[in-house]
């Protein structure tokens, strides 16, 4: 019997089909895709411009709302440029390590995003229901280990992915059905039982990320709790209204990512093309809406927008 050639069962590159069954379309759909991403770079850019230039933005809700933008950026630009090469070059062909970075990278800002709104949640909570609380609970201290704690975990989580997509044979399959490469997608392409793969890409991310939306949804609860509690109406509605934004953005953010995981396991009959623009989702709309909801809709960010970008130093009245 003749002997194994390894490297033959370890593919050089692999090629991006793009999105099934719509490849015709590929040239339109990248306008909208194209246009949300330049007004999330330029979005989260002026945020972040701004949070770094007004000392009197270095609060903790900015300083997390820098963090927000940062991982936004990282989601959307380790996706996206290389996704609108492939749409109007036909540029589909990566490299098998490009691949495994851009896994690691899209796994890893999307769990690092996720622990950064759990630290929103949280500052939003200390501040409504224990104000005086506010200045001990969230230090400069807090804040940093915050950050650290979201890469720390996010890099725990993630990099042992890369091993089990190594240890993996691929016997001459490459191609994958998808705009990016992401964990279960590559893993698919395996010609070896995968059951590890499966097991883990869905029991720990998913677990970590579902014990965030749940201290997430107390925290809001909690929230909306001390609201209803507050003896104006006017600031009571101002304040519901702030959250019902921000739950939705939280949505918007978590639903099309469970549905591509949950998908990946379960379903089997959602058409490809479908389960593909929903997984376009979660790397383009957060980065997009999450400067407007918790950026533009807050009265002191809006006030230095217009300082820094609109009426500068002395020009203003």
């Amino acid at each position: 019997m003749p002997p194994i050639n390894l490297t033959s069962l370890m593919p050089a590159t692999f090629i991006l089909a793009g999105i099934p069954g719509m490849e015709k379309l590929h040239v339109w759909i990248s306008i909208p895709f194209c246009s949300t991403y330049l007004a999330a770079l330029l979005g989260n850019g002026v945020l972040l411009f701004v949070i770094r230039t007004e000392r009197s933005l270095h609060q903790p809700m900015y300083l997390f709302l820098s963090m927000l933008a940062i991982a936004d950026l990282m989601l959307s630009t380790t996706t996206v440029p290389r996704m609108l090469a492939l749409f109007w070059f036909g540029a589909g062909e990566i490299s098998f390590g490009a691949c495994l970075t851009q896994m690691f990278l899209l796994h890893f800002s999307f769990s690092a995003e996720s622990v950064i709104l759990l630290a929103m949640a949280f500052d939003r909570f200390v501040a409504i229901c224990y104000p005086l609380w506010y200045g001990a609970v969230l230090t400069p201290s807090a804040i940093v280990k915050t950050g650290l704690v979201a890469l720390l975990r996010s890099f725990c989580i993630i990099f042992p992915c890369i091993f089990l997509l190594k240890r993996l044979p691929f016997c001459g399959h490459n191609v994958i059905p998808h705009t990016y490469c992401e964990h279960m997608g590559i893993a698919r392409l395996a010609c070896a039982d995968i059951s590890v793969n499966v097991v883990y890409g869905l029991a720990v991310p998913f677990a970590a990320i579902v014990l965030d939306v749940v201290l997430i949804v107390v925290s809001y609860v909690l929230i909306l709790l001390a609201l209803f509690r507050l003896p104006s109406r006017t600031a009571r509605h101002k304040a519901f209204n702030t959250c019902v934004s921000h739950v939705c953005v939280i949505l918007l953010f978590y639903i099309p990512a469970f549905f591509t995981v949950l998908t990946h396991r379960f379903g089997r009959e959602i058409p490809r093309h479908i389960h593909i623009l929903l997984a376009n989702l979660y790397v383009l709309f957060p980065p997009l809406l999450n400067p407007v909801v918790y950026g533009v809709r807050t009265q002191q960010i809006k006030e230095k927008v217009v300082k820094v970008f609109i009426c500068p130093k002395s020009h203003c009245l």
